[in-house]
């Protein structure tokens, strides 16, 4: 398998990559509309709420908080999530950037 050659990407490019990659997989989708849903922390219902099993929700988790989009608080022996709101507005900034390009008026195909 060859490499991803990030490297040749500008940083804007590859963090518009970071973001979609993070919108595909439905499970993420779900457990982001479930945390702005609630409009606070969530700790530990997301298995009920998505129908995932634990492992699976805490790998999604994992991606969703590398990435920055939730953050989490240790309350004793749980990890209690939320939407990372400033991280969240900078995406949105970049992705709206992104996709609010217009098409030329030229019919090329």
């Amino acid at each position: 398998m060859g490499l991803a050659k990030t490297e040749i990407f500008t940083d804007l490019q590859n963090e518009i990559a970071l973001f979609a990659k993070v919108f595909g997989h439905p499970a993420r989708v779900a457990i982001l509309q479930h945390l702005f849903k609630i409009d606070t922390c969530v700790c530990g219902d997301l298995v009920n709420e998505i129908g995932l099993a634990q492992p699976t929700i805490s790998q999604h988790l994992k991606e969703l908080k590398n990435l920055g989009l939730i953050k989490g608080n240790v309350e004793g022996t749980s990890v209690c999530y939320c939407i990372n709101t400033e991280n969240w507005t900078k995406m949105k900034a970049v992705m709206l950037q992104f996709l609010d390009q217009d098409l030329p008026q030229t019919t090329c195909c």
